[in-house]
């Protein structure tokens, strides 16, 4: 199963807990700021997407959507 990810810029406050959790390794923290100045989490396009959805369970701040495809 493959899946794609949404992550909202504005809530994520950078935390890394989806990078340290995604077995697959598909993200990463970008070097763009968000409105609050937080490097917020981002999708890797070179890497692919289980559709595992645990990043979005880890988020503290619910700023991950996994959908499966």
């Amino acid at each position: 199963m493959k899946g794609t990810i949404s992550i909202d810029q504005e809530r994520c406050k950078g935390c890394e807990l989806c990078v340290e959790f995604c077995p697959a390794k598909a993200i990463r923290l970008s070097d763009r700021l968000n409105g609050k100045g937080y490097f917020v989490a981002a999708f890797d396009d070179g890497k692919e997407c289980t559709g595992c959805g645990t990043c979005a369970v880890m988020c503290p701040e619910v700023a991950i959507e996994v959908m499966k495809s």
